[in-house]
């Protein structure tokens, strides 16, 4: 993770300091204006927001069961690795993280096609694990952390330490996966002393910007090749329904 953070690190620098657009004014105030996602770009597009709970996704360090009914002997209760993957017999290594349970059942059952007979396989979530998500931009801390229980996206700037003195801050984005691998993106308000209030989930990336949302271009391209496990939604992710 610290080689990841550091990879993390230089892209978003690098990304920042090609970005030489300013903010839009306030007339009255002269502080930066509110943005919604319709100041992005156009080649950055997002889906609708919505509050409705995607389909579960596995982790790195969930527990699951798989159960073979029809060969009881190869039955595992296994724990997600760093690396994202299972170890099964006669299979072998089987990639598990970001896939739901039924997907990953597909991916096993082929797998036990080469050695038996129609294979069945079930495939349940025993434990979750960390819950982690993503804060990133002008903030001290950026990188990938573990939620310390039901936090806010506020809390979760906090816990990278807070906002840079060179932040916008008052347009921050938040990042989530929507039902159907849609990308979303909800701005936020998220200045001292408490910023809006909007509970996080697992996979959430927090952005907060040196001027403009335009940055997430640069953010998003400089970060492609580096991205942690679980947040591939937001470089590949579907930003309309199909």
């Amino acid at each position: 993770m610290d080689v990841d953070r550091r990879l993390l690190l230089l892209a978003l620098a690098a990304g920042l300091s090609g970005c030489a657009a300013s903010a839009g004014r306030s007339a009255s105030s002269g502080l930066p204006r509110p943005q919604t996602v319709s100041d992005l770009p156009p080649d950055l597009p997002f889906a609708p927001w919505t509050d409705v709970e995607p389909e579960y996704r596995l982790y790195t360090g969930d527990e699951i069961e798989v159960v073979l009914p029809t060969a009881t002997e190869l039955n595992r209760q296994l724990k997600i690795g760093p690396d994202g993957r299972v170890s099964l017999p006669l299979v072998g290594h089987v990639t598990a993280a970001d896939r739901s349970l039924s997907e990953l059942e597909g991916d096993i059952s082929a797998g036990y096609a080469a050695h038996l007979l129609r294979p069945e396989v079930e495939v349940t979530l025993r434990q979750a694990g960390p819950l982690k998500i993503w804060i990133d931009g002008e903030v001290r801390n950026p990188g990938v952390f573990d939620m310390p229980g039901q936090i806010d996206a506020y809390q979760a700037l906090i816990l990278a330490g807070g906002a840079l003195p060179t932040s916008n801050a008052r347009n921050c984005a938040l990042i989530r996966r929507g039902p159907g691998d849609l990308r979303m993106l909800k701005v936020l308000d998220l200045r001292a002393p408490r910023g809006e209030i909007l509970p996080l989930r697992r996979g959430d990336i927090v952005f907060v910007p040196r001027s403009t949302l335009g940055e997430l271009a640069a953010f998003f391209t400089q970060v492609r090749n580096a991205l942690p496990i679980g947040f591939s939604y937001a470089i590949n992710g579907s930003y309309a329904s199909t």
